[in-house]
Order: structure tokens, then C-alpha cells, then sequence
């Protein structure tokens, strides 16, 4: 394994720098009871809320446990002790409340109007169509 020099150490210094600098990270976070939301306030001054249902390991989580919030890594990262859950600050901004495939499960549960539809179309149908191989 090659070793790194002392400018690519530095160089590295420098990026995690300028992440800390320009990066939203948590710099306080607490759940809002009332209108069932935990909230995080960003260091760049931005305001991020998000319910705890559509969160992988929040879903069922009792007001007590959802209070009990901390940030780790520098801002980075929420976790809940008691929960076993950690969630990234740049995956939430993303829109990424959990691993890939619980965001995928997420997806097929969307309901709106055009779903119904189409469900409804596929049921006169015989039901949903069988995939071609």
C-alpha cells in the first residue's frame, strides 16, 4: 500500500477545513412535540425539519425517545441512544431517511390520486401485469 506524502496529509487537512466551513452541519437539534417534528438548526443559519415517521428506526418511536436526540461528528450526524438509530445531516438534506432499500419500500407505499387510478385500471385489467422476460 503506498504511503501518503505530507502534502497529500495536508491537502486532506485543507478539504476537511473548507467542508467544516461551507458544509451545513447540526449545530442544535430537538424534537418539537406539538407539531411532531424534529428539528435541526444548521450552522449556515438554515432551519431543517422533518417528521419522525418517515425516518428508518423513528417510525414507531415514543415522544420520550424521539426528545432524547443527540448530535454526533461534529454536526454531521443525529443519533438516539436508546433507539439505535444515527441519521447524516447531508443525507436528510438529500432526502435520504434511511438505507436504500427502506427508502425503496418507502416509495412503493406512496399513494396519490394517479396511483389509485392506475390500480384501479390494472384491477378491470385482470390485476397487475406480468413482466416480460
Amino acid at each position: 500500500m503506498a504511503e501518503l506524502t505530507d502534502s497529500e496529509i495536508n491537502a486532506a487537512i485543507e478539504r476537511g477545513h473548507i467542508a467544516q466551513q461551507t458544509e451545513p452541519r447540526a449545530d442544535a437539534v430537538r424534537y418539537d412535540k406539538r407539531n411532531s417534528r424534529i428539528v435541526v438548526d444548521l450552522t449556515n443559519g438554515c432551519t431543517f425539519a422533518f417528521p419522525p415517521r418517515v425516518a428508518q428506526g423513528l417510525e414507531t418511536a415514543t415522544d420520550e425517545d424521539l426528545a432524547a436526540v443527540e448530535i454526533l461528528g461534529a454536526g454531521y450526524g443525529l443519533h438516539w441512544e436508546a433507539l439505535d438509530v444515527d441519521l447524516s445531516i447531508p443525507g436528510l438534506l438529500a432526502g435520504l431517511f434511511g438505507t436504500k432499500a427502506y427508502m425503496a419500500r418507502r416509495a412503493g407505499q406512496t399513494k396519490s390520486p394517479a396511483k389509485a387510478a392506475a390500480a384501479r385500471e390494472n384491477g378491470r385489467k385482470g390485476g397487475r401485469p406480468r413482466k416480460q422476460a
